[in-house]
């Protein structure tokens, strides 16, 4: 039952995901409000990474990332970037789909080669809600600032916004 909640809300939100970086210009991937910030394309290619941590995080104990390889692809076309995203995604639900309620209660810990743990160890189920979801909905609200600053439309998400007519 907890497995079949947490597809829900994943089909949900990859479905406001798509629609997000659907709306993204190839003319915005280079902006960055500040030297401190990442570029719109660099978000947006975490955004679509995101999914790619969905197999270490439901399907092992340690995700270390020392060892952690991700071959985020060409990110100077918007295209790219969606359709790394349509890859990791597949992967992603099939990941969950492969998960059982009872391993959502099993400790999980990410670590850096032989450095304490990142993150205090935790049951599986926490680390979907804050680092899956919580996690992607943070950049997501982030690239929409980008997408605001740079004068393009944002998409209806969770209702209409200020480029809906009403």
């Amino acid at each position: 039952m907890l497995v079949q909640s947490l597809l829900g809300e994943f089909n949900f939100e990859v479905e406001n995901t798509r629609k997000l970086l659907n709306a993204i210009p190839d003319s915005a991937l280079t902006w960055k409000p500040s030297e401190k910030n990442w570029t719109t394309g660099q978000l947006a290619s975490h955004i679509a990474e995101v999914f790619n941590w969905y197999e270490p995080t439901l399907h092992q104990d340690v995700m270390d990332m020392a060892a952690y390889k991700y071959d985020k692809g060409d990110i100077s076309k918007a295209a790219n970037i969606v359709a790394k995203f349509e890859e990791n995604v597949l992967k992603a639900k099939d990941s969950l789909e492969r998960a059982t309620d009872e391993s959502m209660f099993g400790e999980w810990k990410m670590v850096v080669g032989d450095q304490p743990a990142l993150f205090p160890p935790m049951p599986r189920i926490q680390v979907v809600r804050s680092f899956l979801f919580n996690h992607l909905y943070h950049h997501r609200g982030e690239l929409i600032v980008y997408l605001r600053a740079t004068g393009n439309k944002v998409p209806s998400i969770y209702g209409p916004t200020a480029d809906d007519k009403f």
